[in-house]
């Protein structure tokens, strides 16, 4: 019996954002009130939590930070007690100083300047910043930019792999290429596709623990994963087993 092909790559994408929108509905991202808080947003929560980066933005607020002009003027110890809660708060004090003086010097302070550029080049602008990642210049540019730019994560490059649509441990660049070239590319789709696969990466598809019983993406995986898979991932021996790990919270 001739077997049956593949399915393209594309529409197996779309079925996964269909069970993910099913199960999640959706997710309303990015939880922020103006692009500033966005840009802010990105860059504090690098390694670690939302709820710390959130936290540092609330102590902006109140350290009355959370503007332009605020950020130019504050001191760079202001700064760093401002973003305390975020961890790292050295490094990312200097990150956001680098991005301000950046915007200042290059685009005259203006937002609306800097994201006139084409797309391509404002992403190379912003790579260069010093303290900014690929994954932070991404989420700067589709959340605040509406750019469609795919943020690959580390819960979209982990249930990719884990599906078997990426190699193993797959780089940044080669997880957002794959998603570029079979998505269409639209900003809206790649903010909630990218919300969703995080939320399903922090309730089921963990780095130590995967809990694949009731993942919405559970039906995809493939059936022909290597021997030994199950003692890799725990929660297909026994759900109880990875309660000895810890919760990945990025």
């Amino acid at each position: 019996m001739p077997t049956q092909p593949a399915m393209p790559a594309g529409e197996r994408l779309q079925q996964y954002y269909a069970a993910l929108t099913e199960r999640f509905g959706p997710q309303h991202w990015w939880p922020a009130r103006t692009r500033l808080e966005i840009i802010l947003g990105a860059i504090l929560t690098q390694n670690t939590a939302w709820r710390n980066a959130a936290g540092a933005i609330k102590s902006l607020r109140e350290a009355g930070l959370l503007s332009w002009r605020g950020l130019r003027e504050a001191s760079q110890a202001e700064l760093e007690e401002a973003v305390r809660p975020a961890g790292f708060y050295r490094q990312k004090a200097k990150a956001i100083r680098n991005f301000v003086d950046w915007l200042a010097q290059v685009h005259g302070s203006s937002l609306s300047k800097a994201f006139s550029l084409p797309p391509a080049e404002l992403r190379r602008q912003l790579l260069e910043i010093k303290g900014l990642g690929p994954e932070t210049a991404d989420a700067i540019l589709l959340y605040a930019g509406r750019q469609p730019f795919f943020v690959a994560d580390a819960y979209t490059r982990r249930i990719l792999s884990r599906h078997g649509l990426l190699s193993d441990r797959p780089s940044y660049d080669e997880a957002q290429r794959f998603l570029h070239e079979h998505l269409p590319q639209d900003h809206s789709l790649f903010n909630e596709f990218h919300a969703l696969l995080v939320a399903a990466g922090k309730e089921h598809c963990r780095r130590r623990a995967p809990n694949c019983d009731g993942c919405p993406l559970e039906r995809y995986l493939p059936q022909d994963r290597p021997l030994g898979w199950q003692e890799s991932h725990p929660s297909r021996r026994a759900r109880t087993a990875s309660l000895a790990f810890p919760v990945e919270t990025t």
